[in-house]
């Protein structure tokens, strides 16, 4: 599940992410399918902390999505799925101040209106920076996926 080209998103989910914190954070989608997602994101200077190292919100931040996206993919492309967060635990466990780092996320349990997913963060030489678990309910609105 680590990225290899660059993957084609719906159009309305690209539109969705031109503002926001998404463009904040400047990541780049490289893979994302039925039950997983990965990103890319190469660290710029905003994504420091004062110490000069990846800002630990940052690590969260793609742990929450990698995670929340592994649960939201939908193969008909005029279709978005949205959730929303319930609760996101991370252990954070190195650190690194430049490079290309990818976080990977993977569904591990689901049902109708809720989901767990796991994901990981790790540095272009394959050292884990971060690791984490969330919960994450479908909104209402949105279709709901069939089980397996």
């Amino acid at each position: 599940m680590t990225g290899g080209a660059a993957v084609k998103l719906p159009d309305m989910a690209y539109e969705l992410m031109e503002t926001g914190y998404h463009a904040m954070l400047n990541y780049q989608h490289r893979d994302w399918g039925k039950g997983f997602s990965t990103v890319t994101l190469q660290i710029e200077p905003r994504h420091l902390n004062l110490a000069g190292v990846l800002h630990g919100g940052v690590l969260s931040g793609l742990l929450d999505i990698v995670c929340a996206q592994s649960g939201i993919y939908f193969p008909d492309e005029q279709v978005i799925r949205r959730s929303v967060t319930l609760s996101l635990t991370t252990t954070f466990t190195g650190q690194c101040s430049e490079g290309l780092i990818t976080a990977c996320g993977k569904v591990r349990a689901q049902g109708r209106r809720i989901y767990s997913a796991s994901g990981e963060v790790k540095d272009a030489q394959g050292n884990l920076l971060a690791f984490g678990e969330g919960t994450f309910r479908y909104r209402s609105q949105d279709p709901i996926p069939a089980n397996k």
